[in-house]
């Protein structure tokens, strides 16, 4: 697989976990490969910072700003950095004509081309379950159901 095909790949990939991320329940896991991805392209420069665009979804009533990712011929939103602000135009509001060109990929099979290229290994889950539940609880207190003796041995009647 060239260079090029290689990118197209991650793109669709990435604009496909993109697009379940916004409307997954827990999109956390999503978001995160996403950004990791990007990262590293951007490092790599197979990626391009194209500029500032102003979120659609204010934080806490706040406006605040996103960066625009250029990826083959897809284009993607992460957080920014201080350098960003320095060194890249803003570009103003989001322009919502625009679209990225509809990509057809499963998200397991978009997990596994990101899953591939960043070499993300998944946690053991059942290790994670144990982590999970194994602590007593802080507010736990012992039962004294069970430890009565029947029938009773002393008289509680005096």
């Amino acid at each position: 697989m060239t260079d090029k095909q290689q990118l197209e790949e991650l793109a669709k990939a990435l604009y496909t976990i993109n697009r379940h991320a916004k409307t997954a329940p827990d999109p956390k896991h999503l978001y995160d490969i996403k950004k990791e991805t990007i990262s590293r392209l951007l490092s790599e420069k197979r990626a391009n910072k194209v500029g500032l665009h102003f979120s659609k979804q204010p934080k806490f009533s706040n406006q605040h700003s996103t960066l625009l990712v250029k990826v083959a011929n897809y284009y993607f939103h992460i957080p920014p950095t201080k350098k960003d602000f320095k060194n890249l135009e803003h570009l103003g509001s989001l322009d919502e004509n625009y679209r990225n060109p509809q990509a057809k990929m499963s998200l397991s099979q978009a997990k596994k081309v990101i899953y591939r290229y960043i070499n993300w290994k998944p946690e053991n889950k059942k290790r994670n379950y144990e982590k999970k539940h194994s602590s007593a609880s802080t507010y736990f207190t012992p039962s004294s159901l069970g430890k009565m003796e029947w029938p009773p041995s002393k008289s509680h009647r005096n």
